[in-house]
This record gives C-alpha cells, sequence and structure tokens, in this order.
C-alpha cells in the first residue's frame, strides 16, 4: 500500500498596496483545499483584494483544488479586486481549459510578472 502525504503550505507576499502573492507550495486536493480557500479569503479580508497565485511548486490539483480556485475568485471580484495566476503547471493548465477558467483568470508565466504588471500606486487602481 502507498502511503498519500497532503503537503501542503502557504505563504504570503505583499509588493503593492493591496496586492498580495501567495505562494502554494503541495497540492491542491481534496484534503488541502479547504486550508487554501480559508489562507486566500483571510488575505482578501485583511485588505489584499488583488491576489496571485504562485503555483509553480503544486505538484497536484483535483477538482476541489479547482473549485477553491474558483472560490477564491469569486471572493475576490465580491471584495472589488481580482484574482491572477501565476506559473502554472502543464497538467493544471490544461485544466482550466477544459473547463472554461483560463477564460477568466489572468495567467502570467511567472509571478515577477504579475508584480510588475501591477500598479505601484494606491491611487492608481
Amino acid at each position: 500500500m502507498t502511503d498519500v502525504t497532503h503537503t501542503f503550505h502557504l505563504s504570503v507576499h505583499c509588493p503593492h498596496p493591496g496586492l498580495a502573492i501567495a505562494t502554494i507550495v503541495g497540492d491542491m486536493d481534496v484534503q488541502t483545499a479547504p486550508t487554501l480557500r480559508s489562507g486566500a479569503l483571510d488575505i482578501i479580508e485583511r485588505g489584499h483584494p488583488r491576489l496571485a497565485l504562485d503555483l509553480a511548486q503544486v505538484g497536484f490539483c483535483d477538482s476541489a483544488g479547482l473549485s477553491a480556485i474558483i472560490g477564491i475568485w469569486h471572493a475576490a471580484q465580491a471584495a472589488g479586486g481580482s484574482l491572477t495566476l501565476a506559473a502554472v503547471p502543464d497538467r493544471l493548465m490544461r485544466m482550466l481549459s477544459m473547463t472554461g477558467v483560463d477564460s477568466l483568470l489572468p495567467v502570467h508565466a511567472t509571478a515577477a510578472d504579475v508584480t510588475d504588471s501591477q500598479p505601484t500606486s494606491a491611487d492608481s487602481y
């Protein structure tokens, strides 16, 4: 029998007012999706309605992870913000494309690209 570990870690960097980049390490699955969703909602509620998820270190994402992303997107919009994805792994990008979610969310090659594309002043947005 194979032991399955559900590794998940979320760290946050706030490079501009109102913008947070959340780096996700591990899997986004039925076990970790609630933690992802609650962590992201907390970031939005703390005054960072523009949220980017850096997915470079995500090893796996199932439908629960996808559902969490969609829920986070709705919460960001409700707060007057947005959700952006960065460094999306190929398998997850295929899932986003097959479900049409890729047409709703901006996708950047790297988290640095997200930072570079954002306004630097609170007056700019």
